[in-house]
């Protein structure tokens, strides 16, 4: 999280405090209550919070859930979506980056920022007259954690239950904040990720601060077995980003035993679920693993989207940043 003039960006999970995250956790479960209710005066209330006011979507990378669920959480407070892509505004072409950004930030109330580099999140908030939410870069993807966490909590109770959640596949932006996010929530995390393949260290070492002021155990290795083994929970992602699809070739034998299959969650606690940000890939996990209805909550965490971007537009827009209200 970062401040430009007193504005607060929600930039990634490891600049919130623990007490802060599970603001937001708690606050993306309350808002999905108040919207499933399907009561009316729910949504004439809430808006009216941002009624007449706009929320800008800029994405350098194409969207399914991160773009639906933003538009969707700007509509519940009454604030219309503005989806600007990459070839819809002036960001990095003709234009400085903060000659764009002052005259974009003067006239919404918050951007949702999906973009390539995490520089250019970092710009964004530098500029900003409004609160940035970073919507993905290629270091941190926030909203999925927050999405991830309320998952986890209404299928397992991470409140009453002690977790394990074993990550198999990349380095990425997503268990970046995820492994953050989950020993915040006191869950302990084992991440393996192929042996060329290495975590960043900045996110290492604040995973095991967090890890210890929470009593958490954290392991990072290369044995996708050993991360799994007494798993409650087995996560994985796409191996080949956007971006990345020159390296296809290369990268499905990088990760040719990272599969997650009958055979890693035969491993894993006998009552575990599966989760996966979407859009999945079959080299990834199997389709036993992925449709199985006792195991994968896939889809009930894509929903979970929506009510994370809701929770965040509450505390970073409505309430300018203020946690306590």
């Amino acid at each position: 999280m970062t401040t430009s003039k007193q504005i607060r960006h929600l930039v990634s999970i490891k600049d919130l405090t623990d007490e802060e995250f599970n603001i937001l956790v708690s606050k993306a479960e309350y808002y999905k209550k108040l919207f499933k209710s399907g009561d009316p005066k729910v949504f004439e209330e809430n808006n009216k919070k941002l009624l007449g006011r706009t929320a800008a979507l800029i994405f350098s990378k194409r969207s399914t859930r991160t773009r639906i669920s933003s538009e969707g959480a700007a509509a519940f407070f009454g604030a219309q979506p503005m989806f600007l892509g990459r070839d819809d505004i002036q960001l990095g072409v003709n234009e400085s980056f903060f000659d764009t950004i002052n005259v974009v930030s003067s006239m919404v109330s918050c951007i949702f920022a999906r973009v390539n580099k995490h520089s250019e999140i970092q710009e964004l908030c530098k500029y900003s007259k409004v609160p940035i939410i970073n919507s993905l870069c290629d270091k941190y993807h926030p909203l999925q954690a927050i999405c991830d966490m309320l998952t986890i909590k209404e299928h397992l109770d991470y409140t009453k239950n002690k977790l394990k959640m074993a990550w198999i596949g990349d380095s990425n932006n997503v268990i970046n904040d995820m492994c953050i996010a989950a020993l915040k929530c006191g869950i302990d995390v084992a991440i393996a990720t192929p042996s060329n393949i290495e975590m960043d260290l900045d996110i290492v070492e604040a995973a095991k601060e967090v890890a210890k002021r929470n009593n958490c155990e954290v392991l990072i290795t290369h044995d996708a077995e050993l991360a799994s083994k007494d798993a409650d929970i087995l996560v994985t992602d796409t191996f080949i980003s956007m971006g990345e699809e020159y390296q296809k070739e290369a990268k499905l034998k990088q990760f040719q035993d990272f599969q997650i299959n009958k055979k890693l969650a035969d491993l894993a606690k006998p009552n575990y679920k599966f989760m996966h940000c979407l859009p999945r890939h079959h080299e990834e996990v199997t389709d036993e693993i992925f449709y199985d209805k006792d195991h994968s909550i896939v889809f009930a965490e894509a929903e979970n989207r929506l009510y994370a971007a809701i929770a965040t537009i509450a505390v970073f827009v409505n309430n300018k940043g203020d946690f306590s209200l």
